[in-house]
């Protein structure tokens, strides 16, 4: 495959997960008293972190999520979800790449999700903070961070081998 036919399959297949990330976003926002929402958009960005490049699945995360935020109606925290929806990805996609050298594909994915969530907890939970200056709101909002979080890695161990197959980029993650 020649390389501007490469290049042309990431572009597209980072625009397809981008949009995905943001329909699964979308599809079952949870309020969060204080503000924000719980949703199931963290599957996809894990499954995005390990089917694309790392900075592609930044890219796209951040760019999803945050247009969902637009969306819904949650435009406080668009700057906040693109920067750290992008750094979980980001994250998530270069700790996938050095754990799978290291163990199976399985227990590699939950060590980069977690590392992944982590970001995005800690990221909301200072987001948060500067908003609402008040650690005891934002330590609040970090609990159903960490519910989607779990979740988000749970969804994309299982998710991510059929991604693969779809995107057909299964010697990205093995390699």
């Amino acid at each position: 495959m020649g390389k501007e036919k490469r290049d042309l399959r990431r572009l597209t297949n980072a625009a397809m997960m981008s949009a995905l990330v943001c329909i699964a976003t979308l599809v079952i926002p949870i309020p969060i008293p204080g503000g924000g929402y719980a949703n199931a958009g963290d599957i996809v960005l894990l499954v995005t972190a390990f089917v694309l490049s790392p900075g592609l699945a930044a890219l796209a995360s951040g760019f999803g999520a945050a247009v969902a935020d637009i969306i819904l109606g949650y435009s406080m925290y668009v700057p906040g979800t693109l920067v750290i929806k992008a750094l979980a990805a980001l994250a998530a996609g270069l700790m996938i790449r050095w754990t799978k050298k290291h163990m199976k594909l399985v227990p590699a994915m939950i060590v980069a999700g977690i590392c992944g969530e982590l970001v995005m907890i800690a990221g909301y939970y200072g987001y948060e903070y500067a908003i609402l200056e008040n650690a005891v709101a934002a330590a609040a909002g970090a609990i159903p961070n960490i519910i989607q979080g779990l979740a988000g890695i749970a969804g994309a161990a299982v998710l991510t081998p059929l991604m693969e197959r779809i995107l057909k980029t299964k010697k990205r993650i093995e390699d």
